[in-house]
């Protein structure tokens, strides 16, 4: 199983647009994140791939692009770290970009080493971002679950193995909550409409137009 860019921007917190445009090489720097799964349409996120889109939200939040970029070089280039970038623990102060290491922390962007980490950050916790509350990640939901093991990560009922939006459909299809145990008994009513409202978190990340023509058609 994999994520669709709508998806993995939902579960990151990072817009449709910046996925794109994260998927690109600038001029003279490599791209921020290339999708292990699939970087051409249909484009596939993994989920190794959403926690380090966390990562880079949660840059972006204190950092420039540019400053991140020149950071991945570093980082890729310089030190030779060529693990996913789920694999790191990157931080940002504001002024500059650190790998964070048990035993060190380098600046990535004016490259010293043995520096202080006052605040370390974990990108499963919930943050905000650009006003916007990013759910944490294992538990998006209080009855909606993601664990990489079941279904490869896509959010299913908690306890269950049954795909969050599966179960969206049927109340957007106007079955009442508390019906849906008809179809699964193992879902209550207070776990279909935590999924419907979870979907509804999910399309929130469609752009503009799109959810207008959705809506008009």
């Amino acid at each position: 199983m994999a994520y669709d860019p709508k998806l993995a921007a939902a579960l990151s917190g990072a817009t449709l647009r910046q996925l794109a445009h994260w998927r690109k090489a600038s001029v003279s720097r490599g791209a921020v994140l290339i999708p292990e799964i699939s970087s051409t349409r249909p484009v596939l996120y993994s989920f190794r791939d959403v926690v380090a889109l966390r990562t880079c939200v949660k840059l972006r939040n204190d950092a420039s692009l540019q400053k991140i970029r020149r950071a991945l070089d570093t980082l890729r280039d310089d030190l030779k770290e060529r693990d996913h970038l789920s694999s790191y623990t990157l931080v940002a102060d504001g002024s500059s970009i650190y790998l964070a290491a048990p035993d060190q922390a380098v600046d990535l962007v004016r490259k010293k080493a043995n520096v202080v980490i006052h605040e370390m950050v974990d990108v499963l916790q919930p943050f905000y971002r650009d006003g916007r509350h990013i759910p944490p990640l294992l538990q998006p939901r209080a009855h909606v679950a993601v664990d990489p093991a079941i279904r490869g990560g896509v959010p299913v009922i908690e306890g269950t193995r049954i795909p969050y939006d599966e179960v969206a459909a049927l109340l957007r299809d106007g079955v009442p909550p508390e019906r849906i145990s008809d179809y699964y008994p193992s879902v209550t009513a207070t776990a279909a409409l935590d999924a419907a409202d979870f979907a509804d978190y999910v399309d929130s990340f469609d752009p503009p137009r799109e959810r207008r023509e959705v809506a008009a058609g």
